[in-house]
């Protein structure tokens, strides 16, 4: 998890950083580095359907999978133009992102179902904490020394290295063989499973919302044309430290929640969170209206990472965990790819703020979909709660 909170921090702040400072992207260019984690999410079933085929345990696949991100990295380091920059950001983080349904089928195998969103908000904080401190030191570093990417990069491929080395060390067991031939073949539950349906719908507006501002907040902090221009160590301030201390405080709680409280209500929540917080921050240009909007966001993100990372344990027979995952992170990675490429073309007509006040719009859509779904609940902690879906 410390060396996942690494990589956490080159997604979110540093890779785009370094885009917009170190190469002077253009704006396709940029919207394909923001997007590279999405484009491990949309390729993450052909990356589960591998490692069942070859009757791999989980962790050996993610494990392999993760040292690739390490040597695309290396790669970048080694040849610092833009050209193989970008290709080699958005597959070192495509590999960090398609591993996530392999290790949710982890979490579910290891923890217990009752202590499931504790648990893994316990080991989370591991994360927070890492990204919290590299954010800090990353930006100070790059503050010093402007050209210093390159030795960052090499950071980053360690950190691929070491997560890996770690990952395969996990027990875990080969991936149930599920009698597909081709790699979107878990695709069927979405129309045998209308609980599950239904989710993914509702997770596809408030989704793409979110992922069309995410790597705007870099943009707006960083770019001459919005008059804020801010060092490399206050962006990082406010995209990653000050966020992450919010998101660190509050992950426990939001554990505990997952655990105890009805999953659509606890959707419903986080939706007016991340609306706010996006509201907050590119409606203001003053210090304490982006740092009240990069806490609120820091807030919503910590149910975020539980309520993504776990919902389908909720949803999923137990040995389809790691397919329902698939589903859900293949559409994420559609949204994930489309938003920072159709925010970084927006934004060259419209406002942040109007790009803003759209994104809160279509997580309200989210939320009124998500409503009816509220006294339909039934599901108690640790349960499996789904429509029977058939081999």
């Amino acid at each position: 998890m410390v060396f996942a909170g690494i990589l956490e921090s080159a997604a979110n702040t540093f890779l785009l950083l370094m885009a917009v400072r170190s190469f002077e992207a253009g704006a396709w260019a940029k919207a394909w580095v923001a997007a590279g984690g999405s484009v491990g999410l949309l390729l993450s079933p052909v990356a589960v359907s591998w490692v069942e085929h070859r009757r791999w345990p989980a962790t050996l696949g993610a494990a392999r999978i993760l040292f690739l991100g390490g040597s695309a990295c290396a790669l970048a380091a080694a040849f610092p133009v833009l050209w193989m920059f970008v290709p080699a950001a958005v597959l070192a983080m495509a590999t960090s992102s398609a591993v996530i349904p392999l290790m949710t089928q982890v979490y579910h195998d290891n923890y217990p179902a009752a202590q499931r969103g504790k648990l893994y908000a316990r080991s989370f904080m591991l994360r927070i904490g890492a990204a919290i401190l590299f954010s800090w030191a990353g930006g100070a570093f790059l503050d010093r020394y402007p050209n210093g990417f390159r030795g960052m990069l090499l950071l980053f491929g360690l950190a691929f290295l070491s997560a890996g080395a770690l990952v395969r060390r996990v027990p875990s067991v080969p991936l149930r063989l599920s009698g597909g031939s081709h790699p979107l073949h878990a695709m069927r539950f979405v129309r045998e499973d209308r609980l599950f349906r239904q989710t993914l719908i509702v997770w596809m507006f408030m989704g793409f919302a979110n992922l069309m501002m995410l790597p705007m907040r870099v943009e707006y902090l960083g770019n001459p044309r919005y008059g804020l221009t801010l060092s490399a160590a206050e962006i990082a301030w406010l995209t990653g430290v000050i966020p992450n201390v919010a998101r660190l405080i509050m992950n426990p709680v939001w554990g505990w929640l997952f655990d105890r409280m009805n999953f659509f209500a606890l959707r419903t929540t986080l939706n007016f969170g991340f609306a706010l917080g996006i509201l907050a921050f590119f409606t203001s240009s003053s210090p304490w209206g982006l740092i009240f909007g990069a806490i609120i966001y820091g807030i919503s993100n910590a149910g975020g990472d539980v309520a993504w990372g776990l919902w389908v344990t909720k949803f999923a027979p137990p040995g389809r965990v790691a397919d329902y995952m698939s589903v859900h992170t293949f559409l994420t990675g559609v949204r994930g790819v489309a938003a920072p490429v159709i925010a970084f073309q927006l934004v060259q007509r419209f406002s942040l703020t109007i790009l803003g006040g759209f994104s809160a719009a279509l997580i309200l859509v989210a939320t009124l979909l998500l409503l009816p779904e509220i006294g339909r609940w039934k599901g108690r902690p640790g349960e499996v709660v789904t429509e029977e879906v058939t081999d």
